[in-house]
């Protein structure tokens, strides 16, 4: 997000590169730069004669330079963004030339998504040289929650620690898909809200009783009764609770607590940051630990590896899903 935002302060400045190649597996930060550039670096009179969109699919490299090379018109420069340029893989090299020695009153966005660009490549390294590459890459898990927090301060409103939880488990770390939702809540709620559980109900439909989260903590908890009630849930709505991501997000859960078991140093901040979790969820853990001692968490583990597989629908004799819950709820809380 600092790199982000450092690029977006030096087009502020007038310090804008002639070629900018915006490369990851996180499309999020790809596409709010590319948008940025579009939207900031002309006026509106400008954009008409000046700015270009081109589609990776739709376009040769000639065409691109072609593009490139051509002078603004009434304007200090013109735009010309590619999408979806990892269209481009194979032929992308015949960029080299122009990477080399760009036209400098253009503005050059290659918008290169999921696939991999090769570094070695020496049109990356001169594009290195004469413009900006950003990489954007996948979150890990561990980091949306703190991601979200962030972008929500910039924007004057704070999340509690359960919230955020419920939006990483229910959206993963797909950045786009959790900020349209935050786009929605900020709709309907004032800045300096602090976004709830109950909010994220309200405005997203993710149930504050029954997703993942508080499964994890019934289980923790030992709290039978709890468990089976989320688990009768979610076999009631199999779409919005598939049996492959319970099982995940049990299975960190449980490879977390095997951790916590193994360190020396208890103490709150420390299980925080070796566990890679918000404090707020250490006591979590602490009572888990207790209903779950090492040996039988190692047992957790095997089992739930084994219902992974059922699962995904191996050796499972075409046992529904719901039903398969069910039978993993009485293993571990056996």
């Amino acid at each position: 997000m600092d790199e982000v935002k450092q690029i977006v302060a030096d087009i502020n400045k007038g310090q804008i590169k002639p070629i900018y190649l915006l490369i990851g597996d996180e499309p999020y930060y790809i596409d709010a730069i590319s948008t940025y550039i579009e939207k900031n670096v002309l006026t509106e009179a400008e954009k008409g004669f000046n700015q270009m969109i081109l589609y990776g699919r739709d376009v040769a490299i000639d065409d691109i330079v072609s593009n490139a090379k051509r002078y603004p018109m009434m304007a200090e420069r013109q735009v010309v963004i590619v999408k979806e340029a990892q269209d481009l893989a194979r032929t992308i090299d015949n960029l080299l030339a122009y990477a080399k020695n760009p036209q400098p009153s253009t503005v050059l966005v290659l918008n290169y998504k999921y696939k991999k660009f090769d570094k070695r490549k020496a049109v990356y390294k001169a594009i290195k040289k004469t413009g900006v590459v950003y990489e954007s890459k996948k979150l890990y898990d561990n980091k949306v929650a703190e991601w979200i927090r962030r972008v929500l301060a910039g924007k004057n409103y704070t999340i509690s620690p359960k919230a955020a939880q419920m939006l990483v488990e229910f959206l993963g770390n797909d950045l786009s898909k959790i900020n349209n939702e935050l786009e929605k809540l900020k709709i309907v709620l004032p800045e300096g809200t602090q976004i709830s559980a109950e909010h994220i109900e309200e405005n997203i439909g993710i149930s504050k009783d029954y997703n993942n989260f508080e499964l994890r903590k019934a289980i923790g908890d030992r709290d039978s009764l709890k468990a089976f009630k989320i688990v009768k849930y979610f076999a009631d709505n199999p779409k919005d609770n598939p049996m492959v991501v319970t099982v995940s997000l049990l299975f960190s859960f449980f490879s977390q607590l095997l951790h916590y078991h193994g360190l020396h140093d208890k103490n709150p901040r420390n299980v925080a940051s070796a566990l890679k979790i918000n404090p707020y969820f250490v006591n979590e853990y602490v009572l888990a630990a207790r209903n779950f001692p090492m040996r039988k968490v190692s047992e957790v583990i095997a089992v739930l590896r084994e219902f992974d597989v059922k699962g995904k629908g191996v050796n499972s004799n075409s046992v529904s899903q719901g039903d398969l819950l069910k039978e993993l709820m009485v293993r571990l809380l056996a």
